[in-house]
């Protein structure tokens, strides 16, 4: 898979300590930052019309911004495209605090009160937890409508637990990480690349990102506490979760994807896509 757009760079000017956004630039994906409440200095990209209908991506546990590539040049045709960079993802800064559900969630919460509308927030994996996080916290006020990419939602039945993982160093876990996210052959050059940019993640932080000291009720009670629509898009791993999410929560839409791997996005991404164009089309901004 190859990238598909020009890159503009963008000089971050910070006044006083406020992290102040970048201009538009003529054409392609722009870099954006901000310095978050606790100091830490975040990075996201952004492309398509800024005063536009605001979609904000978030990525999965130390995936960076730009695996949401085939999203963005998707929708920024139409839509304001944000792909996030989480603390010590991507290019974001990976300091040696914060990668707790609390602070994630503020994280976006931070990055969501920049652009001054309500937003489509679509997170995948990890990001469905962080995206959840925000909602426990800061309720649905800034939100248009959601949509949850392959992960638990605290739903019954919960997912039956994953294989023992090996003890083996952690550049050789992840890189075969990687690899396992995809059931589409992708070429070697970007699942190298893929790899280079999870490792930017400190290992304690891959660890602490991992085993988040909440019950599964608090993700279930975030998702039940708010009625902005949802789109719930998922493998057959979590087909009974999305089933009885739809039973129980109205202006609900589920899908799932028999045939990709966890990166679904990446192996289908014109399904994926137009399952997300109509669900803003039908259910978010009419």
């Amino acid at each position: 898979m190859h990238i598909v757009w020009r890159v503009a760079l963008i000089l971050l000017v910070v006044l006083n300590g406020v992290a102040i956004r970048p201009t538009r630039a003529q054409a392609g994906v722009r870099d954006g930052f901000f310095v978050t409440s606790d100091g830490v200095r975040l990075h996201y990209l952004e492309a398509g019309p800024p005063a536009g209908r605001t979609i904000v991506l978030v990525p999965g546990w130390t995936m960076p911004a730009w695996i949401w590539a085939p999203q963005i040049a998707a929708f920024s045709h139409a839509y304001h495209v944000i792909a996030f960079d989480p603390r010590g993802q991507g290019k974001s800064d990976a300091p040696s605090w914060g990668y707790t559900p609390e602070r994630r969630g503020q994280d976006i919460a931070e990055l969501v009160a920049l652009f001054h509308t309500k937003v489509l927030l679509v997170g995948w994996s990890l990001g469905v937890l962080d995206s959840l996080a925000y909602l426990h916290q800061r309720g649905d006020a800034a939100v248009a409508g959601l949509v949850l990419v392959d992960n638990s939602v605290g739903e019954e039945p919960a997912p039956p637990p994953g294989r023992p993982t090996p003890r083996i160093p952690h550049a050789r876990f992840m890189a075969r990480f990687v690899r396992a996210m995809f059931h589409a052959p992708q070429p070697a050059a970007y699942l190298d690349r893929l790899t280079e940019a999870s490792l930017r993640t400190p290992e304690p932080a891959c660890r602490a990102l991992l085993a988040y000291p909440v019950p599964r009720a608090y993700w279930r009670e975030a998702l039940y506490a708010t009625d902005r629509p949802l789109l719930y898009v998922v493998r057959p791993r979590f087909a009974a979760q999305a089933a009885n999410v739809r039973r129980m929560r109205p202006n609900t839409e589920t899908v799932v994807f028999a045939n990709a791997g966890h990166a679904l996005f990446v192996d289908e991404p014109g399904r994926f896509d137009a399952v997300v164009e109509g669900f803003i089309r039908e259910r978010v901004w009419r």
